[in-house]
């Protein structure tokens, strides 16, 4: 890793190094905080969890050819060379920003309160057509998950497309710092973690932190559609450009055309030029990551026919509306996590797309503060106006969606139970062969279960 000696890493963490002088000038090959992927001539940083303390795990990460570990407390009988430091995981992100600044990589920044998985999926896969890209996996977001990320950069890639998730203010400002984004992507403002952001307009000054570290040549790329975005204007010196659904944004869609659960169809437009373009995921929404998507590739000198084969190969990902056959039932698997304005967007795309019977299993959104009663009452209302056939509302804050629902459509078939173990037992009787499922909810619903429950083979 360049310029990653022992020596830099101390003095980007301001810890203390131990060990032998003759190690101190060498490279470490990989930074890792799982002692089970530790590679021979890495570097292991021993995290207090809340499942385990990986300071345990520091004598068996030697077996394996670590060449240091990283602690905040000094090893016993230690069999080579450590890094003592205040907190492990604030040292991490001092390695990460000392560790983006020795590469030459462009980095695209994504936020947003929805669609930040998403949009940076396609985003690097139409980056993907004419650069070696690197991409946040999973929920790699993070404080953590971030630093994790670059450190996974090696001097031949050309691009990292990095997801920035937060949810307390001061947080984007330490991952930016981290990041250095030279183009910016915020996707919207929406109604998520409300409980420690206030309000909207808490959301907007928290996710605008995402700019205080911006290359000075850098880009910004915002949802024009979105009335809280769309008022922005210049920022760290950078006039903002704009996609949205409308002539007035820089890059444009129009002639939207669902096809079905195999995606949508649109026309993409810029000042000079349009193409169309069949985005291989269902709903109108999809339309907002390819337009976000398009405006990072032209700022990135691609041409049209790049940019269309890149989001023509864009690939669903598990709980990101992936769509799966299983014994006569198509699943749409969207469990990853849920809010207010996601919800609903996942609802308007499965009844627009979705054959034959239709069925919602939805669970509890979560970090919606004081006002999670309401929130979860406006998706009840805006469900009651959908063609779907049964919803099945799980969780104590889903009882408030299926009464609001039942209020707002007298008629509709609403099954109400308060937690995944009992939907799961139910789903044998609720769903028959033919039917469409949307399953979401918040993590921590573990919705999952019910997507294998519905997926898996039985024996």
């Amino acid at each position: 890793m360049k310029n990653l000696t022992l020596k830099n890493i101390a003095k980007a963490c301001n810890g203390s190094y131990f060990g032998p002088e003759a190690d101190f000038e060498k490279e470490i090959t990989d930074i890792t905080t799982d002692s089970r992927k530790v590679q021979k001539g890495g570097l292991f940083a021993a995290i207090v969890g809340e499942r385990a303390d990986g300071h345990t795990f520091i004598p068996s990460v030697f077996e394996k050819g670590a060449l240091c570990v990283l602690c905040e407390k000094a090893p016993q009988n230690c069999s080579g060379a450590y890094i003592l430091v205040e907190s492990t995981q604030k040292a991490l992100m001092g390695i990460a920003e000392f560790y983006r600044q020795q590469l030459k990589v462009k980095v695209v920044g994504v936020t947003g309160s929805v669609g930040k998985t998403s949009t940076k999926e396609m985003i690097a896969s139409v980056l993907s057509e004419k650069y070696r890209v690197l991409k946040t996996l999973g929920n790699f977001n993070n404080e953590l998950g971030l630093p994790l990320t670059v450190f996974r950069l090696r001097e031949e890639d050309e691009v990292a497309v990095l997801e920035m998730g937060i949810n307390h203010f001061g947080e984007m400002h330490r991952l930016s710092k981290i990041a250095r984004p030279d183009i910016c992507v915020i996707t919207n403002i929406g109604t998520c973690h409300l409980e420690f952001l206030g309000d909207r307009d808490g959301v907007l000054k928290a996710k605008s932190e995402i700019f205080d570290f911006i290359s000075s040549d850098g880009k910004i790329i915002l949802n024009g559609d979105d009335d809280k975005l769309a008022g922005l204007q210049e920022m760290k010196g950078i006039t903002p450009s704009f996609f949205g659904m409308e002539s007035r944004c820089e890059i444009w869609a129009d002639a939207v055309e669902s096809a079905g659960l195999k995606g949508v169809r649109c026309t993409i437009h810029d000042r000079t030029k349009s193409f169309r373009v069949l985005i291989p995921i269902p709903g109108e929404h999809m339309v907002q990551n390819a337009l976000a998507a398009t405006a990072v590739g032209e700022a990135m000198g691609m041409t049209a026919e790049e940019i269309s084969r890149g989001i023509e190969k864009l690939q669903a990902l598990p709980g990101r509306f992936r769509v799966m056959e299983h014994r006569g039932v198509t699943v749409v698997d969207d469990c990853y996590n849920a809010n207010p304005v996601s919800m609903k967007a996942s609802l308007e795309a499965f009844a627009g797309a979705a054959q034959g019977r239709k069925i919602a299993v939805l669970g509890d959104m979560g970090e919606l503060g004081p006002e999670e009663k309401k929130l979860h009452e406006d998706v009840g209302v805006f469900a009651g106006k959908t063609d779907i056939s049964r919803y099945i509302c799980v969780g104590r804050l889903c009882r408030n969606l299926a009464e609001a629902l039942r209020k707002t459509n007298a008629q509709a078939d609403v099954i109400a139970v308060d937690t995944t173990e009992e939907a799961l037992a139910g789903l044998p009787q609720w769903i028959r062969e033919g039917d469409a499922v949307l399953v979401k909810a918040s993590h921590f619903m573990h919705f999952e279960k019910i997507v294998d429950a519905l997926t898996r083979n039985e024996e």
